[in-house]
């Protein structure tokens, strides 16, 4: 599967999150019932995946943990703000750069639509 079919796939369930729980959870919460919607689906996906940090040729595990890895091909950061701000783009394009992935998603579960809370963020796509 590729990083758009994925990436429909993840939208897909996350909509069916939103649809089921509307906005005012916490993060965590949505965390948990995507990752459930993801397996019903039977999308395989990694959850709170840690990332090393490769700094002048030496591995340091600094803890950062991707919220979800989905089909190794594509980081989901999920939100619950009232706002998304660059800063939240820029940290999926941090994890897009130290995991080698192409596609991330950040998802803001914290919205009356769901569509305006979905952000595609491409590195070398």
């Amino acid at each position: 599967m590729d990083e758009n079919t994925l990436s429909n796939q993840i939208i897909g369930a996350a909509l069916e999150v939103h649809c089921q729980l509307g906005p005012g959870l916490l993060e965590s919460a949505y965390e948990e019932c995507l990752a459930y919607e993801l397996s019903l689906r039977e999308i395989p996906f990694e959850r709170q995946k840690p990332i090393p940090v490769v700094y002048k040729g030496i591995r340091l595990d600094c803890g950062f943990r991707v919220d979800l890895l989905v089909g190794g091909l594509v980081i989901v950061e999920l939100k619950a703000v009232d706002l998304l701000m660059p800063i939240h783009q820029a940290q999926v394009l941090t994890y897009l750069k130290l995991t080698g992935c192409k596609l991330g998603l950040l998802i803001n579960f914290n919205v009356l639509r769901l569509r305006e809370g979905i952000r595609r963020v491409v590195l070398n796509l």
